[in-house]
């Protein structure tokens, strides 16, 4: 669906808040795999391609930066944020190898992965989730649509109740920012990096 007005973004986002409250415990559960990851010495690793890039940009970055409270740093990395990477082994291995590649050099047992993709056809999305389950990482999926064909292969999935790619995003930074509320209520301080 085009909405042809200002109005009718702003309903079809309503309805799917509103229908999106129905994943509520996979958005837990997913929450409290990232969380425990980084408490037992892991950590968050994020990719996605085009906004999706942006969306996991934006949870990295507001781990190791800051969200709202302050504490100590907390470890993440975001695979699609390294251009010299992407290029290299894009230009080595192919497009569909530019996040598994780094997976498989920076990633170990403990580690969480979330890649986001509206339409979970995304095939280095793919390979990235085929890589972390080689290396004992857990993976959360972040999709919409129907699914794709990354639904039914991650040990979390939350699909966005959607077909719209701009509503589809918009409620991925509602999840991404309920999972740093909940990390920014943890007290990292006490704890020993």
């Amino acid at each position: 669906m085009i909405a042809s007005s200002y109005t009718e973004s702003v309903n079809e986002l309503i309805d799917v808040l509103y229908s999106s409250k129905i994943l509520e415990d996979s958005i837990n559960a997913a929450g409290l795999a990232i969380k425990n990851a980084i408490l037992n010495g892991g950590k968050l690793i994020t990719c996605g391609n085009g906004g999706s890039a942006a969306d996991a940009l934006h949870l990295s970055e507001e781990l190791v930066g800051r969200y709202k409270a302050e504490r100590r740093s907390l470890p993440s990395i975001c695979l699609n944020a390294d251009v010299t990477a992407i290029t290299c082994i894009g230009n080595d291995y192919g497009f569909d190898k530019i996040y598994s590649r780094q997976l498989q050099g920076l990633g170990k047992p403990g580690d969480v992965i979330v890649g986001f993709s509206t339409s979970g056809n995304s095939a280095n999305i793919i390979e990235a989730f085929n890589q972390a389950h080689k290396q004992g990482i857990t993976t959360i999926y972040l999709g919409g649509k129907n699914g794709g064909a990354i639904k039914g292969t991650c040990n979390h999935e939350i699909i966005i109740p959607s077909n719209t790619t701009a509503r589809i995003q918009e409620l991925h930074t509602v999840i991404l920012h309920q999972w740093l509320e909940e990390l920014d209520i943890t007290d990292w301080n006490t704890l020993t990096p």
